[in-house]
């Protein structure tokens, strides 16, 4: 496998600007691209489905719109998680049972990437219905470990440098978590900001689009998009030092004792300098409950969501999955979840009051090994209180591969952690010595 190429062919903004003024054309940047895929696929294998000839054919067609009539992502190349409705390409979602299924339209959010000018390059594998059954792919980094799941290609295919831009989901940790592993941003946004609708769902109180990126200022571009919102502007962001609280998780989250090492002496450096001001944050005690909340919430909504395959082709379904969703629903245990996750919200709001967003770990560590996709402990609670969480790369672990970290908020502060993430992201690369 090729080595990752870390900057990517160029930033996503860098290169809409591009496309936009006539600098560049759509077509040579779909042919890069495409030439880049067919030299790395064959090891990274981050692809469901690829068309070349589809792709070259809308470039051509991107090329031809009038400089005055191109979209704010005119020409980008976007890969989609294979469980977002395409009606030009077959979407399987990560399983046997729908393999070949193509879709009367495209969801939402691919209709607005399209009518933004957007260059859809292909679906990327996801695990089996975004859930836990590790695909093909494997991490960018180190071919013997996972890229995280449960959007594995697309976090895989940005860390390599094969896409600047590719869409995820999240139910528990499955942007978040393999950003952290492959060593990228991974944006989640505030749950709902972006319609979920033509996308496989698995929870309706967890399900969240999200986008891989380079850096937060693309995933910020993007999400605008996504979500149906003016472009960010420069002028926007909030000005002097972000005031970032840190907050080590609660049990049983834990992260491991070489890893955690890793990320205390990053506070501990932070906290020497002047660029970012940090300081410790205290949340209830009864916090380490909402990641069992959680577990709780999305086991009985996958129960009801995976009905048609668990009734009609369970045989079909991984062991690991048959197994998930044999413990039945929770109807209580769902409505107990959902009123925790009310109390959370609240107290993540009081706590944040004056603060741009709360550091805390992402993961356990590096990437483990391909046959699981990594503990999304540290990503529950943060999903189910439907705030917006952002994988901040920088850091390495012990065997000098990426360490996440992430920074989350209260519902509805997306723009500050977006630009809190912009500021630490280079400082977490110095630590690192990159």
């Amino acid at each position: 496998m090729s080595d990752p190429d870390p900057s990517g062919p160029v930033r996503a903004r860098e290169l809409v600007a591009a496309h936009r003024g006539g600098r560049g054309s759509v077509l040579a940047t779909a042919q890069t691209t495409l030439a880049r895929i067919a030299d790395v696929e064959p090891d990274l294998r981050a692809f469901a489905h690829l068309d070349p000839a589809a792709v070259l054919e809308r470039a051509r067609e991107l090329d031809a719109v009038p400089p005055s009539a191109r979209g704010p992502l005119h020409g980008l190349p976007v890969g989609l998680k294979d469980i977002i409705d395409t009606a030009d390409a077959p979407t399987a979602y990560g399983s046997p049972i729908h393999a070949g299924h193509r879709p009367e339209r495209d969801a939402i959010v691919v209709d607005r990437l399209r009518v933004a000018g957007a260059l859809i390059v292909g679906k990327t594998v996801t695990t089996e219905f975004a859930l836990f059954t590790p695909g093909p792919t494997r991490n960018p980094h180190d071919p013997t470990r996972t890229p995280g799941g449960s959007s594995s290609g697309s976090a895989a295919a940005v860390a390599a440098g094969l896409l600047p831009i590719a869409l995820g989901t999240q139910t528990a940790g499955s942007v978040v978590r393999p950003a952290s592993f492959c060593g990228i941003v991974g944006a989640k946004p505030t749950f709902g900001r972006v319609p979920f609708d033509g996308v496989k769902l698995c929870s309706e109180h967890l399900d969240t689009l999200g986008v891989m990126a380079q850096d937060a200022e693309d995933a910020a571009l993007v999400l605008a998009v996504m979500a149906d919102e003016p472009m960010p502007s420069p002028a926007e962001r909030p000005q002097g030092r972000p005031r970032i609280g840190w907050w080590p998780g609660a049990s049983p989250a834990r992260m491991d004792d070489d890893a955690r090492a890793v990320v205390d002496a990053a506070i501990a450096a932070l906290s020497d300098g002047g660029d970012v001001e940090i300081a410790e944050v205290e949340l209830p005690t009864w916090f380490g409950d909402l990641i069992a909340a959680q577990q709780v919430l999305m086991r009985h909504e996958a129960w009801g969501n995976l009905a048609l395959e668990r009734t009609r082709h369970a045989d079909l379904l991984s062991p690991g999955l048959r197994a998930y969703l044999a413990e039945g629903p929770d109807a209580e245990g769902e409505a107990e979840a959902l009123a925790l996750a009310e109390r959370g919200r609240e107290a993540v709001a009081a706590a944040l009051a004056g603060y741009d967003a709360l550091l805390t770990p992402s993961v356990v560590g590096e990437a483990p090994e391909r046959t699981v996709t990594g503990d999304p402990v540290f990503c529950r609670t943060w999903t189910l209180l439907g705030g917006p969480a952002v994988a901040v790369p920088g850091l390495r672990g012990p065997a000098g591969l990426p360490l996440g970290v992430q920074l989350v908020g209260p519902v509805g502060s997306d723009a500050r952690v977006l630009a809190a993430a912009a500021r630490l992201a280079p400082l977490l690369r110095a630590l690192a010595g990159d």
